[in-house]
């Protein structure tokens, strides 16, 4: 393997980083974590020298401090399956691969709730906790017991996301606000099955997992996505749900939120929520030092790193500038946990995803 990234020197162990750093406390560098699209990732894995199977030995060389495992789907199929689409077999959403020259992307399409009556609704499947492999991710808490281990993901306790996938961003807008009786039920059947799943994981690897990820993406890039009164009456009660299991396992919980989503933060630290995930730094009230001065004091963050600025356009030089600026904002203090805001998209040239995390390693060391 290349070894393209001169590691910072490490006197802790990741999970003890994260730890410390969800306490605000002093630890020997940031945590770093990575995510990306298929095929910048297949580029960087090239730039490596490893093969698509070596992920584990791409994130030891990045220095990724993170790892999570979720329990595979093993129930029957609920879900018709059409040609040219993939099925998500546990949410029900339909994909179309689209190609582009950088790579492609699944496109969400043919939204079965669409349109659909009360009882189309009511009669739309959910899996049991019951349909998933534990035992899976449970050997692989056990394999990892040095990096900082979470269950969930962006996805767990989302609503207009998730629904979304599947009657259409209007529709559950419109039904939101409508609070529409059928759509509520079916949050909360999804809910519920999200949060039986978190719960035999956290009841199994208890003593292992250090954190839960939640997710809302609550933001557009200049403005709410929803005021804060529908939050409160929609999603704030899901997020509690959450934390309290969280809490309920002595861990802390984290939040992933697009855009311009600030505005909900105080609700967050309120409701016992420690961490939030993505801060896209070009959005209204979402910069860094911004967040720094107003939450600073109460919440961790993980992101900060542009996706869509000068990680995917700009030079190797420019993305260490970067990734400079925003470390001498966000350590002083600690909670700071470095991490691209999105998937590393795949225009990015392979040159800037290094400088990123090289710059990670030389500017990420606390005296």
């Amino acid at each position: 393997m290349n070894h393209l990234i001169q590691k910072a020197p490490e006197t802790m162990t990741s999970k003890r980083r994260v730890q410390l750093t969800f306490a605000h406390e002093k630890t020997d560098r940031v945590p770093i974590d990575a995510f990306f699209n298929p095929g910048i990732l297949s580029r960087v894995m090239g730039a490596f020298g490893l093969k698509p199977q070596q992920m584990e030995e791409l994130k030891e060389a990045l220095g990724v401090d993170f790892r999570d495992a979720y329990p595979a789907y093993t129930g029957p199929l609920l879900f018709p399956e059409k040609e040219g689409r993939r099925v998500d077999s546990v949410y029900g959403f339909y994909t179309r691969w689209v190609p582009h020259e950088g790579g492609g992307y699944d496109d969400f399409c043919d939204f079965p709730l669409k349109d659909a009556d009360p009882e189309q609704i009511a009669n739309f499947p959910v899996p049991s906790p019951d349909d998933f492999d534990f035992d899976t991710c449970i050997e692989f808490y056990k394999a990892h017991p040095d990096k900082a281990l979470y269950v969930g993901n962006a996805g767990i306790a989302d609503i207009i996301n998730s629904m979304g996938r599947v009657m259409g961003m209007e529709d559950i807008l419109v039904n939101l606000m409508m609070e529409d009786e059928a759509t509520l039920q079916l949050i909360h059947r999804k809910v519920e099955m999200e949060m039986g799943i978190m719960d035999r994981l956290l009841s199994r690897g208890k003593g292992l997992i250090d954190f839960m990820w939640i997710g809302e993406d609550l933001g557009t890039q200049i403005a709410p996505m929803v005021s804060l009164e529908l939050y409160r009456k929609t999603m704030r009660p899901v997020h509690s749900m959450a934390v309290q299991l969280a809490d309920s396992y002595g861990i802390p919980t984290m939040i992933h939120t697009c855009g311009s989503s600030s505005w909900a933060y105080p609700d967050f630290i309120d409701m016992g929520i420690k961490a939030v995930d993505t801060l896209q730094p070009e959005a209204v009230n979402m910069s860094p030092a911004y967040l720094k001065s107003r939450f600073g004091e109460k919440l961790t963050f993980h992101g900060c790193i542009s996706t869509a600025g000068v990680l995917s356009f700009g030079t190797p030089e420019q993305v260490r500038q970067e990734v400079k600026d925003t470390l001498s904002v966000m350590m002083p203090g600690g909670g700071y946990m470095l991490s691209p805001t999105h998937l590393i998209q795949d225009n990015t040239p392979v040159e800037n995803v290094i400088a990123m995390y090289q710059a990670a390693h030389d500017f990420g060391r606390y005296e």
